[in-house]
């Protein structure tokens, strides 16, 4: 499988036990920064469309990965969505041991075709599944400071698509 297909067979879907750096730097852009705007200020997660392909990407980029037309229409997304990956990290991103293992998700979203959010899972490890449905929890209004920490993470929703 390619970078770019998709699996909906979860038996496909491997891992792998390996360290990973993950520190590195990330300017946002002009797509980023409306993203992050609409998060902190409105509490809206936004998506964008390809018009000539009729693409929906999550999160919003300048231009469509299939014909490069420039994306300027966005729209919102459902905060709820479902979980296609998840890992459990047991120590921090300094290798020092959690106090408890945690889990993060890579989750896409209802009319989302590319993309998708990875965040923490608000779940004990055992209860993780691949398909569970879950909901974006924000910080408080007050708390956001325009960046993907503007999520706390996803939680267990009630709604079953």
């Amino acid at each position: 499988m390619t970078f770019l297909e998709r699996t909906t067979d979860v038996r496909r879907l491997r891992h792998w036990d390996v360290d990973m750096s993950v520190d590195y730097i990330y300017t946002s852009g002009i797509a980023g920064e409306r993203f992050f705007r609409a998060l902190r200020d409105e509490g809206r997660i936004l998506g964008v469309r390809c018009p000539a392909c009729k693409v929906n990407y999550l999160p919003p980029r300048m231009f469509c990965e299939g014909c490069f037309t420039e994306l300027t229409d966005s729209f919102d997304v459902s905060p709820e969505g479902k979980v296609v990956s998840f890992t459990v990290a047991h120590v921090d991103r300094r290798s020092h041991p959690l106090p408890q293992p945690e889990v993060y998700a890579f989750v896409t979203f209802r009319g989302i075709d590319r993309g998708g959010l990875i965040h923490r899972l608000f779940v004990p490890p055992d209860r993780a599944k691949i398909g569970m449905a879950v909901r974006v929890r924000l910080r408080p209004k007050e708390q956001r400071t325009g960046t993907i920490l503007d999520i706390e993470g996803f939680e267990p929703s009630a709604s079953q698509d």
